[in-house]
């Protein structure tokens, strides 16, 4: 189960219902015979396999190679959607066509693209998926081996006298491997970009050499002031490392909700100075904020580190385990697989991993899925579902990202009409190991998207970030986020009178806290942040979650906050009145919220808009930046302050119906997390009102293609 406000213009935040399982079965090999047009004949559907020891010049209707040799199965993905481009040509196909690839390591050297002329129908869908209970693993990478002890005298001294015999190289252009990708400055306010290559080991990434091995350390000063590119520090380790023009450094500059790689060019031992290259840390470089130093030959020192001088093309490794044949893989390839404007073509039950980029993307058609896949050691994001309709990713482990888990957009803001794009089911954790603000697990843009009994924990930033129209997130898990950054909500939409209809209910947030002590802003859980309108929040559990409170609503108007239980949280409900005092400016026409232009580009005073929120028809003659129409309504708070918010503005809240106790209310078992509110609890005689809350449902459960639990 279970702010310098300045940010939103530098940060591009934002640029159901589901398809039934689809019907595993094998149907009997049929060997594929070429016809003409005017032969076309009906079919009940048809399999194809790959396997690796296929070959593309056979049929590929034998899931193994016959006895003479002489057919079975195809070899690669690219021959099996020309065989079914063949098929389609010649055949009417009533029924599914299976791709079933036998369980082995499939390399790939380049992305697997499939685009209108690949779509299955809503009849006849094509799935692409392991065969039985097969292992298959498509991976955007290429083994590396040949490691050897370092022995030139000039690397040699560049490493720690103890590390120097635990370090071992190997030559990746030896290998064929001549692309190391382009390494870019990258986070908050800069456009995705797939990461450069990298290096994973026994399934898991390992270490670009950094200092300091963990942790951060601070700016000392800032000579040439916030925009000047460059700063001090205090240490004695940058003065000893002989190179600089390959070196990065990630830090949260001036703000902790805002995060991002620069390239060093040029450090002064003398000066203790060290000058980056444009366009500098995001808002300027500011005393005493924080940073570390990566792609540092001096301090790989530690095991699971690694190396790459990218002009030899001599990559330096101290392996955290014996090294085995395959146990080394570099990423090559960007995507692993790219369907335009194809439709209900499905990819399930194999394992992508080890791309620089986006696993999957998927752009426009309708009834696309990506359902019961591993997706993991990824440079960008798992999955981009990229407008198109019903189009979803079902039941998958993601985890070990670059830049979140997956990109939701879909639907037409002007028009309302919802795209009903999903999450469901997905356990997606250790994410955003790249870049740490505003890459979250889900982020969800256009109108009408869902997710829905995801399970998300360990990450440093959001777990949900929102923008538009009419979506749904329910009967989500989230605990264990924001745990690097400050100002942050778990779920998070913001500046926005526009983008409503959204309800979040039968969400369990528990455990979310920033690092203690450390940030000044804290987190929240539910942050309708700047001015953000027309949420509903109802029936969800926050436990020990938001070390500032569970609901923030930052300014806004018509959020409705019915039907919630807070157990020992700092506050219930903050409702703060910022577009009156020190965000006035910004909410004001012409100011750089750009509140009033969102408003005009849907013409928010005509239909759909007029229609689907009345109260925002007349928005500008109801002085809007007054957070007027939120309601804290039936609301259980245990050990927990159920409000706070300005008392001379509380006039504007419908504020009732809701119990405080220090008590137990009558849940089935707190001890263990089991929030379910027995028959006879006290709230339903305190609170007459109060819906039952269906904990049991919330998040991740069995299906077709998730057939364990975490």
């Amino acid at each position: 189960m279970f702010s310098s406000r300045s940010r939103w213009n530098c940060q591009s935040r934002y640029t159901g219902f589901a398809l039934g399982p689809f019907l595993f079965f094998f149907i009997a090999a049929l060997v594929i015979v070429p016809q003409s047009s005017s032969q076309a004949n009906t079919t009940q559907g048809r399999s194809l396999f790959i396997s690796l020891d296929g070959n593309d010049a056979w049929s590929g209707s034998l899931p193994g190679p016959n006895t003479q040799k002489t057919d079975g199965p195809l070899k690669t993905l690219t021959a099996a959607r020309d065989k079914i481009r063949q098929l389609k040509s010649t055949e009417t196909i009533a029924g599914p066509i299976h791709v079933q690839l036998r369980g082995g390591n499939y390399y790939l050297e380049q992305t697997f693209e499939l685009a209108e002329q690949d779509a299955g129908t809503k009849a006849s869908p094509v799935v692409y998926a392991a065969y039985g209970e097969e292992n298959v693993r498509l991976i955007a990478g290429r083994q590396v081996g040949s490691f050897v002890p370092v022995t030139a005298p000039a690397i040699l001294n560049r490493l720690k006298k103890d590390c120097r015999t635990s370090v071992l190289q190997t030559d990746l252009k030896a290998q064929g491997i001549n692309d190391y990708g382009k390494t870019v400055s990258r986070g908050f306010g800069r456009p995705f970009a797939p990461a450069g290559l990298e290096l994973f080991f026994q399934h898991k990434p390992m270490t670009l050499a950094r200092w300091p091995n963990t942790g951060w350390v601070k700016i000392d000063k800032v000579p040439a002031g916030p925009d000047g590119g460059k700063f001090t520090y205090t240490e004695s380790q940058p003065g000893t490392w002989q190179k600089s023009d390959q070196v990065w450094i990630h830090g949260f500059w001036t703000h902790d909700w805002a995060d991002s790689y620069e390239r060093i060019k040029s450090i002064d031992p003398a000066t203790k100075t060290i000058e980056t290259h444009p366009p500098h840390g995001i808002y300027g470089y500011s005393e005493n904020h924080r940073y570390y130093v990566l792609n540092v030959l001096e301090e790989l020192d530690a095991p699971g580190e690694w190396y790459l001088d990218g002009g030899s093309g001599m990559l330096y490794f101290w392996p955290p385990a014996p090294l085995t044949a395959d146990g080394a893989i570099v990423s090559i390839v960007n995507t692993i697989i790219s369907m335009k404007n194809c439709s209900y073509t499905t990819v399930q039950d194999m394992t992508l991993e080890c791309s620089r980029g986006t696993a999957v993307e998927i752009h426009g058609g309708t009834g696309n899925s990506v359902k019961g896949c591993m997706i993991r050691n990824i440079g960008n994001a798992g999955v981009l579902l990229a407008g198109g309709t019903e189009n979803g990713v079902e039941s998958c482990d993601i985890f070990e990202t670059g830049d979140g888990g997956i990109r939701i957009y879909g639907g037409d803001r002007q028009s309302l009409q919802p795209a009903a794009n999903y999450a469901r089911n997905n356990h997606i954790y250790n994410y955003s190991r790249w870049c740490f603000t505003y890459r979250p697990a889900i982020q969800i843009d256009g109108v009408g998207n869902q997710a829905s009994h995801n399970r998300i924990h360990d990450g440093p930033h959001n777990a949900i970030q929102l923008g538009g129209n009419d979506h749904m997130i329910e009967y989500n898990e989230i605990h264990d986020v924001c745990t690097e950054s400050d100002d942050v909500g778990a779920f998070y939409s913001g500046r926005s009178w526009v983008s409503r209809g959204t309800t979040l209910r039968y969400n369990f947030f528990h455990h979310i806290h920033s690092a203690e002590g450390q940030f000044r802003h804290g987190s929240r859980v539910v942050y309708l942040d700047d001015a953000a309108s027309g949420f509903t929040v109802f029936g969800n559990i926050f436990y020990k979650a938001g070390s500032m409170c569970a609901v923030n609503v930052g300014g806004g108007r018509d959020n409705l906050i019915h039907n919630n239980i807070f157990v020992d949280c700092a506050r219930g409900a903050w409702i703060d009145t910022r577009g009156l005092d020190w965000a006035k400016r910004f909410i004001s026409d012409g100011g750089e919220w750009g509140m009033y232009d969102k408003l005009r580009s849907v013409k928010h005073d005509q239909p759909p808009y007029s229609v689907r929120y009345p109260k925002l028809a007349s928005i500008l003659n109801d002085e809007p930046a007054q957070p007027r129409g939120n309601e804290l309504v039936n609301n259980l708070a245990v050990r927990t302050p159920i409000l706070e918010m300005p008392s001379n503005w509380q006039h504007l809240l419908v504020n009732t119906g809701n119990w405080s106790t220090d008590a137990d209310p009558g849940f089935v078992d707190i001890a263990n997390n089991n929030f379910t509110l027995k028959e006879d609890s006290e709230v339903y005689t305190k609170i007459p009102q109060f819906k039952v809350i269906p904990f049991s449902q919330i998040g991740l459960y069995r299906d077709a293609y998730r057939k364990r639990l975490p």
